[in-house]
């Protein structure tokens, strides 16, 4: 059996105004792509797997339209020249805007559809915030989504997927997916799995799974800062009886719209002078406070320098903040070397709208692992430490802070891009704070722009009544 590899994986805010390009994606092809960590469980006796193309990328603003079709044209070369092939399994994110397009994933996904034809079953594995359409499940046979936010189980994921297409491949059985959407857009810092109620929904779905007829069980919360048509909750469902699979998918879809009112953010949050204030009156440490607005992991620009002003003007001492993007500053630093001192814009360097502030400041470490986009600055304002970057990424693991000769548990208050933390720095907070902040990703979701969505949907829209309803693929109906 032959099994075509590839894929596209980010997500993206459409309230940004900051385009991603083919730099901004790490791209596995080749042999490279089986050897990478995510695909290393692609091994089964009789199985050829063929690694096309899988590109992924820190979330951000929409894909620009040169970027995506040079990604997918090489996809579908690739695709092309591996013909004949007996199943396709494809790692998507489910949240991918590209410039000037409408459900990119349905794009991607339908070509590849057009070039093996009807007969070859093709698998998907989404991130629980990926939108559905009716297009997507159109093209496919086995969809499998993470049940962890934070996600914890993107392997796991990836396994259950493939698993499912080999197996179905083994049987020659045809599995079929059913969804039913549900009227309700909330933001993950809202829906962490680690919270009540989503903690009880997704542990629900094993059962599911485990019922005749069913393979496999999902509760898609989707991304909210997308302003599209897709854009929405879903639950999907593959298995191999089309009655009990409909059946699944209604279920699950009602049991969230049941529980949609109920959904509240899991750590103390609050507008981020009133988190300052708590902060300032705490004894413990690490505080660490999430700039929830900004936060790269959610589409967030990562160019915004709120919190730092804030600090500056409260007089902070023993505060690290990581990081902010801005290539002109990291260039700056690494012109005036360690030890240097030099004045210092921070901030606004990728979208004008976002605060900047101008500093003085003392270049205490330098990072240069080759590539400039690579590049990190570390620098002395005061009582704050800041991290610079040169590209837009994370601070969520321990290694990227060690790696800067930083220790996240020796600070008084940390100071991470993020919305729930991640799972390395939530177990180290003392206590856990999220700061409402301004940016494209921010939580202000009812006073969201929303002129394409379609309503009404919660919470933009709150008096309706909703009954799920399950549609079938057109390749099961």
């Amino acid at each position: 059996m032959r099994i075509a590899v590839g894929g596209i994986h980010t997500e993206c805010s459409t309230y940004s105004p900051v385009l991603m390009l083919v730099e901004d994606f790490r791209v596995l092809r080749g042999e490279a792509l089986l050897e990478a960590d995510y695909f290393s469980f692609l091994d089964a006796d009789g199985v050829e797997h063929i690694p096309l193309l899988h590109a992924r990328a820190v979330p951000g603003g929409p894909v620009s339209q040169p970027a995506y079709e040079a990604f997918k044209t090489e996809f579908l070369e690739g695709l092309k020249a591996a013909l004949p092939v007996d199943g396709i399994y494809l790692a998507m994110h489910g949240a991918i805007k590209v410039d000037g397009m409408d459900d990119a994933e349905g794009d991607w996904i339908s070509a590849a559809r057009a070039v093996v034809g009807p007969d070859c079953p093709i698998a998907v594995s989404y991130d629980l915030h990926g939108n559905v359409s009716q297009r997507i499940i159109d093209q496919i046979d086995i969809f499998a989504a993470y049940r962890t936010a934070p996600h914890i189980d993107t392997r796991e994921t990836m396994v259950r997927a493939w698993s499912m297409l080999v197996e179905a491949l083994r049987s020659g059985t045809r599995p079929g997916v059913a969804w039913a959407p549900v009227p309700v857009l909330l933001p993950g810092e809202r829906t962490s799995t680690e919270d009540e109620p989503a903690a009880s929904l997704y542990s629900d779905l094993p059962a599911i799974d485990a019922r005749a007829g069913i393979l496999d069980a999902n509760l898609m919360v989707g991304y909210v800062w997308a302003d599209e048509p897709r854009a929405t909750a879903c639950a999907v469902v593959t298995g191999t009886e089309r009655d009990t699979t409909s059946k699944a998918a209604e279920e699950i879809a009602a049991s969230y719209w049941n529980a949609h009112e109920n959904f509240r953010f899991g750590p103390m949050t609050g507008a981020l002078d009133a988190m300052l204030e708590i902060v300032e009156r705490a004894t413990t440490k690490p505080i660490i406070l999430a700039d929830s607005g900004d936060n790269p992991t959610g589409g967030g620009v990562g160019d915004r320098a709120d919190v730092l002003k804030a600090l500056l003007g409260r007089g902070w001492q023993d505060a690290l903040i990581a990081g902010i993007a801005d290539r002109p500053a990291v260039d700056a630093c690494f012109a005036a070397g360690e030890d240097g001192t030099l004045r210092l814009r921070i901030g606004g360097s990728l979208d004008p709208s976002s605060a900047a502030v101008e500093v003085a400041a003392k270049v205490v470490r330098l990072d240069d692992p080759g590539p400039l986009a690579e590049r990190q600055a570390v620098v002395q304002l005061g009582g704050i430490t800041v991290v610079l970057s040169a590209r837009r990424r994370p601070y969520h693991n321990l290694e990227d802070f060690r790696r800067l000769g930083l220790e996240p548990n020796a600070v008084r208050l940390l100071v991470v891009k993020s919305g729930y933390l991640s799972p390395e720095l939530a177990p180290i907070a003392n206590p856990n704070l999220m700061a409402l902040t301004e940016g494209v990703v921010n939580q202000d979701i009812e006073h969201l722009a929303s002129e394409r969505r379609r309503r009404p949907i919660f919470p933009f829209d709150r008096d309706f009544d909703f009954t799920p309803k399950a549609r079938l693929s057109a390749r099961w109906s």
